[in-house]
């Protein structure tokens, strides 16, 4: 027995060793040596300091008033207030009409000793008053002009009169600045007065729609409200961006316009007051995600063609609810997005648009105009409103199927009933039943029928012959965009 033991132990310890030398055989050691950083000099210690020094006197506090027009709402309390005991003191009082109000506080910084200003255009837009500061123990407010200002870049230049020769900052590279680098922001945070933090570039060129069009620096440096239209500096003392916003759900994630686009722009807001921008003459909408995926269009489902106006796209062909899939070589997500890549499209240029039709995709050359006054674009709009609604209502066509809706075509008394843009032609869906075939299926009054079992419909009576027994698709123009669905007739 004890003999059998020992043979028993001497196998398992055999195992143990040829399982352990297996092993050995087989691991890979983790790499040990650390990547070489090719290191410069260490910061100096009174680097922040001497950043303070330099770039302070050129950021200024901008503050912003509305002057009230017309009757102002009064607290109801109070007025009862005052009929039995007079004006009360102490009480926060309404706005006054022709009264100044504060509307808010801001920063900019002085690029030109004559005293022209970088901001946000969000700081100033719809201030009937600018004033600015130039320190923060100053008592002294200087009345500023606006120069020029764009909403969609967000950057808008002012301009004071100052009484003697002002400091003015440097306008860097943002192109040569890196992840990782060393930055300072500048600005007035909450109305504290000048204030400047550190931190680091986290990522350049985030595009953010919602924010900006530009590209965007991503900084861990405290932005704060009030900091909007303050420098971003690098540590040799020159601005790489103009501080815009901020994320709020999280900490330490800031956002700043890249200088570069931001000197781009700089001479036309200077000269006109604007920024020379592509136009194409054309509303837009988007698709609905369900829609988009029946297309085959998940990750780029386009921008859609609700109307076409006089303008670029009109004489280029373009027609009312075309896709727009790319446009020279881009591909686009929405109309927002669009409409920034026309924007960016120098006016006069010839473009590419790659564009679904009806079932066909197609090329189009737009020769790209330049965006007019946005008054005149409003009157343009209102003057097509007003021609919508005239003449009769015809007849509405019952459809064959019993689906529960009701089909006519597109007259003028029938767009102006369902606010439809003149050149709309296709037959509109007017009525639908409860319950039925057609509000299951996702129907509603005042659709445009593009599209039934792949085929347009030029007629309602038309449109009544497409549908059959079995499965049909749908494809509808709708408000701000375009829907397809799919449902069985029985």
């Amino acid at each position: 027995m004890k003999k059998l033991i020992l043979i028993l132990t001497f196998f398992t310890a055999a195992a143990m060793v040829a399982q352990t030398s297996s092993t050995s055989s087989n691991y890979k050691p983790l790499p040990t040596t650390p990547p070489v950083l090719k290191l410069s000099d260490p910061l100096p210690a009174n680097l922040f300091i001497e950043l303070g020094k330099a770039i302070n006197p050129a950021v200024v506090n901008i503050s912003t008033s509305v002057i009230p027009k017309g009757r102002m709402y009064r607290d109801p309390m109070q007025e009862m207030l005052e009929q039995f005991y007079g004006p009360q003191p102490g009480y926060n009082s309404q706005p006054q009409a022709g009264k100044p109000q504060r509307m808010g506080l801001g920063t900019g910084f002085i690029i030109r000793d004559d005293g022209l200003i970088i901001t946000n255009a969000h700081v100033i837009n719809g201030a009937d008053i600018i004033e600015v500061q130039l320190t923060e123990d100053s008592n002294k407010q200087y009345k500023a002009e606006v120069i020029g200002l764009d909403e969609r870049t967000d950057i808008a230049l002012i301009k004071i009169k100052p009484d003697t020769k002002l400091t003015a900052v440097v306008l860097g590279s943002s192109e040569d600045a890196q992840v990782g680098e060393w930055v300072a922001a500048f600005g007035n945070p909450f109305g504290h007065g000048h204030t400047m933090t550190k931190g680091i570039i986290s990522s350049k060129g985030r595009e953010i729609e919602e924010i900006n069009r530009l590209p965007l620096i991503q900084t861990d440096a405290s932005i704060n409200p009030g900091n909007s239209g303050g420098p971003l500096v690098n540590t040799k003392g020159v601005v790489i961006g103009v501080n815009s916003a901020i994320d709020a759900r999280a900490q330490g994630i800031g956002f700043a316009i890249a200088i570069d686009e931001v000197k781009k722009i700089i001479p036309q807001l200077e000269q006109r007051g604007s920024i020379r921008k592509g136009y194409l003459g054309v509303r837009l909408g988007d698709i609905d995600n369900r829609s988009a995926a029946q297309l085959g269009l998940d990750e780029y489902p386009g921008a859609v063609i609700l109307n076409v106006g006089e303008g670029p796209a009109k004489k280029a062909g373009l027609k009312m609810y075309d896709l727009v899939l790319e446009i020279n070589g881009r591909k686009i997500k929405s109309s927002r997005e669009l409409t920034d890549v026309v924007s960016g499209i120098e006016p006069g240029k010839k473009s590419k648009f790659y564009i679904l039709r009806g079932e066909k995709k197609i090329n189009v050359d737009v020769t790209i105009g330049e965006r007019p006054d946005e008054k005149y674009i409003q009157a343009k709009m209102k003057e097509t409103e007003e021609k919508s609604a005239e003449k009769q209502f015809p007849s509405a066509i019952k459809d064959r199927f019993k689906l529960g809706l009701e089909i006519s075509d597109a007259v003028p008394k029938t767009r102006g009933i369902f606010k439809l843009d003149d050149d709309t032609k296709n037959p509109i869906v007017v009525s639908v039943e409860n319950n039925s075939i057609a509000q299951k299926a996702g129907l509603k009054p005042g659709d445009i029928l593009l599209s039934i079992n792949k085929k347009e419909p030029k007629s309602a009576i038309e449109a009544n012959n497409l549908f059959k027994k079995g499965e049909n698709s749908v494809r509808v123009g709708r408000g701000r965009g375009m829907s397809v669905m799919t449902f069985d007739i029985p």
